[in-house]
């Protein structure tokens, strides 16, 4: 959330700006909009004065003439002219339908929505009636704010999602940082306990001791190796996913309560792929801790392998509560987490492994209220 006062009122001052502006378009376009459609009529007018003349102008050849040039000067405006005998004739219109009479009454109908008919009279007498449309002009006048405020709302849209990346780079950028900085802080006092434990070993104390001080600073340093691979292109080796799956299963399953039932499934007895081992265990964990949190503890956890093809399938399951359906995708965006205390990044950093470091895919292939299964899809080596 963004407290910096000065940078929210700059922020209302630039949507009231842009409110203004839009509105002044629109309200100067709808005035040029109501001001050609007027002079539309005058024209209409004088042709419907001129025609109502033209009978009366045959023994005035330059009247005549004056008329005639009025009538061709008009050569945008669709019009329809109904005659008091009930003839039709049509100009600026297509002369391939003319002859329809349904579509020169539903031209009439359109006409008539559009604008006011004109009778066209002499002395007294009805002549005929005038039916007329928008010119093309008019027409494409009428859709002109429309096609302004898509072109506003696309710019728009293309800087918002610039300004978005920039800062989601930016929080990339600072979250690695933060990430390499503690693996570099990790590794001063990892460096001390090593010399300790070192020192440990020529005393007299029970080696058992030492040897769990040596597993607690190998799994340091393997947290410290995590870290500092963050924001960065690591290295992936050949290695079979079978015994990597495995390795990192029974690690978490020695050092888990009693009360889970650990149970790993393979299809494949060997199967080679392009992997980073320290981040691939990294993946594993995240996915079977999360699944012990949803079952609070109790409960049943297991791990299947299944080859398809040119992928395969690392499927991890637990017995928890589940996940709503709505909530399939959310799950991996950063800061997302149900938990009351967490930040939301176990299963970002999850999504970012298997698919930018290792070109892999990973997706909740289902969930209930009986347990959720989460399926990591990494290609086989021979098919890379």
């Amino acid at each position: 959330m963004d407290f910096n006062p000065k940078r929210k009122t700059s922020n209302l001052i630039l949507l009231i700006a842009s409110f203004v502006i839009v509105s002044l378009i629109l309200w100067n376009t709808n005035s040029f909009f109501r001001k050609f459609k007027e002079e539309e009529r005058l024209k209409m007018e004088i042709w419907a004065t001129a025609q109502s003349e033209f009978q009366q102008s045959s023994e005035d050849t330059d009247l005549g003439n004056l008329h005639l040039k009025v009538f061709q000067n008009n050569t945008s405006t669709p019009m329809i002219l109904v005659n008091k005998d009930g003839s039709v004739r049509t100009n600026n219109m297509s002369s391939a339908k003319v002859e329809d009479s349904l579509y020169i009454q539903r031209k009439i109908k359109k006409f008539q929505n559009e604008n006011t008919p004109i009778s066209i009279d002499q002395q007294g007498e009805h002549l005929a009636t005038l039916y007329y449309g928008n010119s093309e002009v008019l027409n494409k006048l009428k859709y002109y704010p429309i096609a302004l405020l898509l072109i506003i709302f696309l710019f728009g849209a293309v800087l918002f999602f610039f300004f978005k990346t920039n800062k989601a780079s930016e929080q990339n950028k600072l979250w690695a940082g933060m990430a390499k900085e503690t693996a570099h802080q990790i590794g001063t006092p990892l460096s001390s306990l090593l010399g300790w434990n070192e020192l440990l070993k020529t005393e007299s104390i029970n080696p058992e001791i030492t040897r769990e001080i040596e597993k607690d600073i190998s799994r340091l340093e393997t947290i410290t190796e995590r870290f500092s691979k963050i924001g960065s292109s690591p290295v992936l080796e050949r290695h079979d996913i079978v015994s990597e799956t495995k390795e990192a299963f029974e690690y978490l399953k020695v050092r888990s309560s009693k009360l889970i039932h650990f149970d790993f499934e393979s299809k494949a007895t060997s199967t080679m792929v392009l992997l980073n081992h320290s981040l691939y265990h990294w993946t594993i964990e995240n996915l079977v801790k999360n699944g012990i949190d949803a079952m609070k503890g109790k409960g049943n956890i297991g791990i299947s392998i299944l080859p398809d093809g040119k992928y395969v399938h690392i499927q991890v399951s637990d017995s928890g509560h589940g996940i709503p359906k709505s909530d399939f995708q959310t799950i991996f965006s950063p800061g997302f987490t149900s938990k009351k205390r967490g930040w939301g990044l176990g299963l970002s950093l999850v999504k970012r492994i298997v698919e930018e470091y290792h070109n892999g895919k990973i997706k909740v292939l289902s969930s209930n209220k009986n347990g959720t299964i989460m399926q990591v899809s990494l290609k086989v080596l021979d098919q890379v």
